[in-house]
């Protein structure tokens, strides 16, 4: 039987959180790395939204949502309950209000935005995140789960747009959780570098299982 195969750029968090998915769930899948200024005709014909992550399952068929590839992979196998800790309204919130606030902190000359303003009102959720993790150190009890995966990758992003100010905040809570998931070996695994995929190229497996992920080149 083909391999799964999921188009993904590494950086971007909506590609990540897919990528954690498939590995929790121990997904074998080949890799195609886009190169997002040159997008590749099969990625094209597989999902005209062109927009990454998009999975095309050894059946045929596309998903092109992350949270819906996360809900497949884990649907398919999910040995640690990540299903079990999921929170739809939580997602949708980050989805939402927080991303349109980072894109415009992160990205100002591209929507002619006031970083400062968007920055100053992304705060609330991450207060509201931090009073969650208080609770039980994750966001849905003890134990990481879909929600974590799903939300972490963006605060991942936010940070990094200005390191120094973001540590300087009173989130002990938060930069605990996300310094924790960004030391994980499953984060590791999965922000693994490969080449730009072209027409061609031998694949690249990755080969998620609980005891060893390898990613196989050629």
């Amino acid at each position: 039987m083909p391999d799964h195969v999921l188009y993904s750029f590494r950086r971007c968090p909506y590609a990540m959180r897919a990528r954690l998915a498939l590995a929790a769930s121990g997904t074998r899948y080949e890799l195609r790395e886009v190169r997002l200024a040159d997008k590749p005709a099969a990625l094209l014909s597989a999902s005209p939204k062109a927009t990454v992550p998009v999975l095309q399952t050894a059946g045929g068929t596309v998903i092109d949502e992350s949270l819906a590839i996360m809900r497949w992979a884990l649907g398919t196998r999910d040995p640690e309950g990540w299903l079990t800790r999921d929170d739809p309204a939580l997602i949708a919130v980050n989805d939402g209000m927080f991303k349109h606030h980072l894109d415009r902190y992160k990205y100002p000359d591209r929507h002619v935005s006031e970083p400062e303003v968007h920055r100053e009102h992304a705060l609330g959720f991450l207060r509201d995140l931090d009073a969650w993790l208080a609770v039980g150190g994750q966001l849905c009890g003890s134990v990481p789960g879909l929600a974590d995966a799903a939300i972490m990758p963006f605060v991942r992003q936010f940070a990094a747009v200005d390191r120094d100010w973001f540590d300087g905040q009173p989130f002990s809570f938060l930069k605990t959780w996300l310094a924790g998931h960004l030391a994980s070996d499953l984060f590791d695994r999965v922000m693994h570098r490969v080449a730009p995929w072209m027409p061609g190229d031998p694949p690249t497996i990755v080969d998620a299982t609980e005891l060893a992920p390898v990613i196989l080149e050629g």
